[in-house]
């Protein structure tokens, strides 16, 4: 498994490659994580079923706290060539993944990719609009060299294969119903942002960029304001545009600034909460939708990625067609106005997501990762049987 991004990094995608690699080591594989080197300290993991190859990387820029592995396609390929495995998940698009899938292909090792990030579209957010088709058509280079690339909704394969995309898996997204649990609901850490039982608490976990789409959440929270003058904000999460949205929020708006958080601290803040809100429009699935409504909380979002897939409109929440700012911001407010009919889809949320464990979910990824190994030893058996 190769990928640019793993914890303690905080991403969703590094959450996602760890829970892969984890239950696939669980399930009796052995699995060599290749990834870059996070610090100097930094010592690769050697442990049952478990091991690491750590190679030179360089910081993303405006995100330091993430890292870019540097080509190492010879290094690779010897270390591959020595000890030769089944197949070869790539997860992530970088220099290192691209070496990744150049070492596979050279020794005829089967290969699957993930595509994870919405790269194409976030060039506009970055004022590089007419970067869009070149990064696009990189992406499709990229992931069409493998043996197939894995994508988490129907939704996304069909999008992608109108871009020229091949041979496309799908393979969904869990959630640990245990970890995101409306048993982590903590009134003293609601009491520290000054909401009492009866207060609607809305949320939005995630990565503080502009492609996320942050405006439309200060939107709907003003809105909501206007309607139910006692809503609070809670925002946890990091990124480059953390002090613009300080200086947004300025002024008395009843709104707090988290930043990042882990484990325990972030599954209270998603359960102490009652409205999530997921303005983006540029994920491929956006797994904080699922820990949002396994902590028992109404999602306000876009009809498109996880929740389309998950998400019954006025039974775990309220959607809005994607671009439609403005039936956004009246879903919240209406959800802000209605806290009783909130928490209530909450509820049916919770039910929702515990039926979507990890372990099912890996057992998909462990099927595509079989069937690219058995479609490839077909593929060399009927070019040796070729006259």
């Amino acid at each position: 498994m190769v990928t640019e991004t793993y914890p303690p990094e905080v991403n969703g995608v590094a959450r996602t490659v760890q829970l892969f690699a984890e239950g696939l080591r669980r399930r009796g594989h052995r699995i060599q994580l290749v990834r870059p080197r996070q610090n100097p300290g930094d010592r690769a993991a050697d442990r049952d079923g478990f091991s690491e190859l750590l190679r030179p990387g360089l910081a993303v820029p405006r995100y330091p706290q993430l890292r870019f592995g540097l080509p190492s396609t010879a290094v690779l390929a010897r270390a591959w060539r020595d000890g030769r495995p089944d197949v070869v998940h790539v997860a992530t698009e970088g220099p290192l993944g691209w070496s990744a899938l150049s070492a596979a292909l050279r020794l005829g090792i089967p290969t699957a990719t993930d595509f994870h990030t919405n790269f194409h579209a976030y060039s506009r957010h970055y004022g590089f609009a007419w970067l869009r088709r070149p990064v696009e058509a990189w992406l499709r280079r990229f992931h069409n060299r493998a043996g197939c690339t894995i994508v988490p909704t129907d939704e996304l394969a069909g999008e992608l294969a109108r871009l020229g995309f091949e041979r496309m898996r799908v393979v969904g997204r869990g959630v640990d119903a245990s970890t995101f649990s409306p048993a982590r609901r903590s009134r003293e850490l609601r009491a520290r942002w000054g909401a009492g039982e009866d207060t609607p608490v809305a949320l939005c976990v995630s990565r503080f960029a502009p492609e996320k789409n942050f405006p439309l959440v200060i939107e709907a929270y003003r809105a909501m304001r206007a309607a139910r003058p006692d809503t609070k904000l809670v925002l946890v999460g990091d990124g480059p545009m953390l002090e613009e949205l300080r200086a947004m929020l300025s002024g008395g708006l009843g709104c707090l600034i988290a930043g990042r958080l882990v484990n325990g601290e972030l599954s209270a803040h998603y359960a102490s909460a009652d409205i999530f809100l997921f303005p983006s429009v540029t994920e491929t699935f956006g797994n904080v939708t699922l820990e949002a409504m396994a902590s028992g909380l109404a999602v306000v979002a876009h009809d498109y990625a996880a929740a389309r897939q998950y998400i019954g409109h006025q039974r775990c929440g309220l959607l809005s067609p994607p671009g439609e700012d403005a039936a956004f911001i009246r879903q919240a407010v209406s959800l802000a106005q209605d806290l009783e009919g909130a928490r209530a889809m909450g509820r049916e949320a919770r039910a929702v997501a515990e039926r979507l464990g990890w372990d099912s979910v890996v057992g998909d990824f462990e099927r595509v990762l079989a069937l690219s190994v058995a479609e490839a030893a077909a593929s060399g058996e009927a070019a040796h049987a070729a006259p």
